[in-house]
């Protein structure tokens, strides 16, 4: 049976100089509301679930109690508790504004719960909670335990919580527990933990607090008493209303796929190419891998992203240009090597593309591959035209060149979807292959993102220096390669 484990508040009533109950149950809600963000999740709670352990029998509450010293409220946290459960507040509320980090005693069923919050206010055995209506007005040092008295059972169909609006009170049942097994068991996932979260109503966030944990405790500590009764009533209004579950959803944490891949095609764009909503051509270096591998993943949607990327009629060689994939949501994730190695030969039944080294990888892996994108090297081979009748001994000279600076502006194939701006780049080295009179094949190392068409043909002046200003005629790149991607990631595999 799933047994859910509430996240207790954090302890911040040491920065809350007054020991007006009201100012230290603010501290309370907006120390809970920080537990939130903790876990990165501004506007949810976080609850995990325990899938192994047993939910606990009645024959063990006892043991429970005894072990867990009662409910582990400090007595200092008495006059708190009482205000807040006269005030309309459920007894798991009542626990995390003192500061309970235990989870045993949030799993206790609601009516042992009550019973146990009982007998730890009242004094010498006699049960007497507060009453169910208090001005916080009446007292500037809190009112003292003989003066509250009781006019409620909290056992008896209990009012909604004035600050879960219900959720700790309905939702933490055994029943509410079984939708939730039947809907983990019911979506086909595989998994062997998960998180349960809990997306709270708006009104939850403004009774507790709209603003962060640290800006609420340097108010609380610039505000007097009396100020902050005018200010903020106390106890909140009771709702009418309980909340509702709307819906429960099902996901599972992405997994990333990374390889390398090589592009044989000169018609073949890397991602769909798509123009005022009409396909320019018939598939991608996209599509053909990932239409694999969403298969035996199962995934709702994925994300490809490359170190780099190759124009349409530009083929990549080599050992291939490294790439990954999220996989978004999916419903298998226990894949073996062998698995993969049966998905690369699938997806090599092609001659457009091919890949290597199909392996599953972290998300922090991929960081690896972002940085070969500005900071290794690159290697092209490029078939270049010119204009005027050349020799071998014309292109020659480019051999001797080292280390070349140039600046390019953004070029204008690309400024539709790319900033205007100038950038310095390094042409590492050059070797020419003179072929005849107006054509020689031409190798070069240079740095990654490097634009080598315009490089070739100077872009009408939009990079300098370029072949055409160097060789004083006009030139252009009929054929481009890309040899080597010099990014050692991901790791090689063994064929």
């Amino acid at each position: 049976m799933f047994v859910p484990y509430i996240l207790p508040p954090v302890h911040v009533t040491r920065t809350v100089r007054s020991v007006c109950p009201a100012r230290a149950g603010v501290a309370g809600l907006c120390a809970a509301h920080t537990c939130v963000r903790a876990e990165h999740c501004p506007s949810t709670w976080v609850l995990l679930v325990d899938i192994a352990g047993p939910c606990i029998s009645s024959s063990s509450w006892e043991f429970v109690r005894k072990s867990h010293e009662m409910l582990l409220i400090e007595e200092k946290y008495k006059s708190i508790a009482k205000l807040l459960l006269s005030s309309g507040t459920c007894p798991r509320c009542v626990l995390r504004f003192c500061c309970v980090g235990s989870s045993a005693p949030y799993r206790l069923p609601y009516k042992n719960l009550a019973d146990e919050l009982q007998k730890f206010l009242s004094n010498d055995g006699d049960i007497a909670p507060p009453s169910k209506k208090v001005r916080l007005g009446d007292s500037e040092e809190c009112r003292s335990e003989t003066e509250i008295t009781r006019d409620t059972d909290v056992n008896e169909a209990p009012q909604t919580c004035n600050l879960c609006l219900g959720i700790l009170q309905h939702l933490c049942s055994t029943e509410f527990v079984k939708q939730i097994f039947h809907k983990v068991q019911s979506a086909g996932y595989e998994f062997q933990d998960f998180v349960f979260s809990v997306s709270l109503p708006p009104q939850l966030l403004v009774r507790e607090s709209v603003f962060t944990r640290m800006a609420v405790v340097k108010a609380l500590d610039k505000i007097t008493d009396d100020d902050f009764v005018t200010h903020f009533p106390w106890p909140p209004s009771t709702p009418k209303t309980t909340c509702q579950v709307i819906d429960i959803q099902c996901n599972h944490a992405s997994v990333f796929v990374a390889g390398r891949y090589n592009k044989y095609s000169r018609t073949l764009p890397q991602t769909p190419w798509v123009i005022d909503g009409e396909r320019k051509m018939e598939s991608s270096v996209e599509e053909l891998i990932t239409e694999q591998l969403m298969t035996v993943f199962q995934a709702d949607s994925f994300n490809f992203s490359s170190s780099g990327r190759e124009d349409v009629d530009v083929r990549t060689l080599g050992r291939g240009r490294p790439f990954a994939i999220e996989l978004v949501n999916p419903h298998r994730v226990r894949v073996t090597e062998q698995v993969m190695k049966d998905l690369q030969q699938k997806i090599n039944g092609t001659d457009k593309i091919k890949v290597r080294d199909l392996q599953i990888v972290t998300r922090e892996a991929l960081a690896h591959m972002k940085e070969g994108e500005e900071e290794k090297t690159k290697c092209y081979s490029a078939l270049i035209w010119t204009e005027k009748t050349i020799r071998k001994e014309d292109v020659e000279f480019l051999n001797d060149i080292k280390e070349l600076k140039i600046l390019q502006k953004t070029p204008l194939r690309v400024l539709h979807r790319r900033p205007l701006a100038s950038r310095p780049r390094i042409i590492h080295t050059m070797k020419s292959e003179y072929m005849d009179e107006h054509h020689f094949r031409l190798y070069l190392k240079t740095q990654a993102g490097t634009y080598i068409k315009e490089f070739a043909h100077g872009d009408f002046g939009r990079t300098v220096p370029n072949i055409g200003s160097m060789m004083k005629t006009t030139a252009d790149i009929l054929e481009l390669d890309v040899e080597s991607v010099d990014v050692d990631w991901p790791p090689a595999l063994e064929d």
